[in-house]
């Protein structure tokens, strides 16, 4: 029901007010745990709750702690194909630093860390509230400011998921601009495991190994969807070398770690 409800609000270009309602419903709904949280953690940083629910979820434990063990699995992950020390690694599309905030303290201070996303507000409070950590603003448009075969890690967790299939070639290749020889790029798709999103129609065309984009919103807002079938994102990665895929189950994003050429 609720995929058919999306579905009729996207086809009129009201998804995006939709949201926006939806945001509201859940603010008034969680007050009390938000202000629990608050009374117990009163020195924890916490992003506007526009921004971090447009991000996330509008739950400041998730954020938080959630968000520090996904840092600690993604360390842990990339681990295995480099080592962490000395390393320029940058969160492409960072958010309210959900994930990057932690890094700095995982990593013990070895690594120069990077987060830019474009949202100028997010990135404006990442700025004025998240230390050793360097934020940079950019586009829709896939330009980053950065030198060429400047990055030794770059990792992108469900931003592909919300960009149209022309972006998706035009940002990974800037992707890999950015990235040195034999560096890592970790990066999450919507794999098979978000086919019961998909009508008839969408799911053959994923089957079918076509990206499968819900548009007619806000390119890059959370309402704007793209899903992956493994044969299109392999397409995309082109040359370079799959160190290592995990496929996520039950909701849970596919996981594409790359070496550059």
């Amino acid at each position: 029901m609720k995929v058919v409800v999306s579905s009729i609000f996207r086809k009129f270009g009201a998804l995006h007010f939709f949201d926006t309602l939806r945001f509201y419903f859940i603010f008034i709904k969680t007050i009390k745990s938000r202000k629990a949280f608050k009374q117990s953690y009163p020195n924890i940083k916490l992003p506007p709750d526009y921004l971090l629910y447009e991000s996330y979820k509008l739950n400041y434990e998730k954020y938080y702690f959630e968000g520090k063990e996904t840092a600690q699995w993604l360390v842990n992950t990339i681990s295995k194909h480099t080592e962490l020390s000395d390393k320029n690694i940058l969160d492409w599309g960072c958010g309210p630093a959900r994930i990057v905030r932690h890094l700095p303290e995982i990593l013990d201070g070895k690594c120069h860390i990077y987060g830019t996303d474009y949202n100028s507000q997010t990135i404006d409070w990442c700025r004025t509230n998240i230390q050793n950590v360097s934020f940079h603003n950019n586009g829709i448009e896939a330009s980053l400011g950065f030198d060429t075969n400047f990055f030794d890690v770059v990792y992108g967790i469900s931003i592909f998921t919300h960009l149209s299939e022309e972006k998706h070639y035009e940002w990974f290749k800037e992707l890999i601009r950015v990235t040195k020889p034999g560096g890592i790029l970790f990066l999450s798709t919507h794999g098979k495991s978000f086919l019961r999103l998909l009508n008839i129609g969408e799911q053959n065309a994923f089957n079918d190994g076509s990206i499968v984009v819900k548009g007619n919103t806000l390119e890059g807002h959370r309402t704007y969807a793209a899903f992956h079938p493994q044969a299109f994102f392999r397409k995309l990665i082109g040359d370079n070398q799959v160190v290592e895929f995990i496929e996520g189950n039950n909701y849970e994003q596919d996981v594409w770690i790359i070496k550059k050429k």
